[in-house]
């Protein structure tokens, strides 16, 4: 942040004072909106997990391995990786984020998200952001798309183009939280259609979204984008399901 903008932070603080999103405790200098105890109550991911996912499993694990989901369903993305588990204090932040407006939750959010990015993908060549798309209707009815929020400011941070509307939501879906994971990967069957195809021939993309349960929506845009000539899909999400 600039010298122009902590100071404005620190004017707005006078006379709104923040609390934390979670608890409504104050938070941190380090922290925009959560206090350390709730940053601490966060499952952050670490090994073992898919070397392909990303999903996390309890206990030994020595080397890589590939969960049963990926080796039975295949999934189309090359990698994909979230920061924490989606319980907790980060499930309450995601919510309020998603279904509540709490824009002002992004900033803390896209720093968690780019964090986990650099980690996994920091030596990786990519060319370009972009994020999984609503169906129009739900858009307009949330007024916004929090994936694209996320994924604007991945963009910058990673001083990156971010590709919009290079994939559009073709037909509403179901949501996918009460469905097996066989229903899942049905459900977003012929949800999406790549644009831009030409731009699009050969790129390596990071694509994000805010939760990954099984990964059968992030997959089903990653089998369009490679049909549109995409090389590479790596997926990056704020928590894993």
């Amino acid at each position: 942040m600039t010298r122009a903008g902590r100071w404005w932070s620190a004017m707005l603080d006078l006379v709104y004072p923040r609390s934390c999103s979670i608890c409504g405790s104050p938070p941190e200098d380090e922290t925009d909106h959560f206090c350390w105890d709730c940053l601490s109550g966060i499952s952050m991911i670490q090994a073992p997990y898919c070397s392909r996912c990303g999903d996390p499993v309890d206990g030994r694990v020595d080397g890589d391995f590939v969960c049963y989901y990926c080796g039975e369903h295949n999934p189309h993305f090359d990698c994909a990786r979230s920061a924490a588990r989606y319980d907790g204090p980060l499930r309450k932040a995601i919510c309020s984020f998603k279904y509540n407006q709490a824009l002002w939750l992004r900033r803390d959010l896209v720093r968690m998200l780019h964090a986990c990015a650099e980690h996994h993908y920091g030596s990786t060549e990519i060319d370009a952001v972009t994020y999984v798309p609503l169906f129009p209707a739900r858009r307009r009815q949330r007024g916004f798309n929090q994936a694209q929020l996320l994924a604007n400011g991945m963009a910058k941070l990673m001083h990156k183009p971010l590709l919009r509307n290079c994939l559009a939501r073709v037909r509403p879906t179901p949501s996918q939280t009460n469905l097996t994971a066989p229903q899942r990967i049905t459900n977003v069957k012929g949800a999406f259609r790549a644009k831009k195809a030409r731009w699009l021939e050969g790129r390596r993309l990071l694509l994000v979204d805010d939760v990954m349960t099984t990964g059968a929506t992030v997959s089903e845009c990653s089998r369009v984008f490679k049909a549109a000539g995409v090389s590479r899909v790596y997926v990056v999400t704020l928590a894993r399901g």
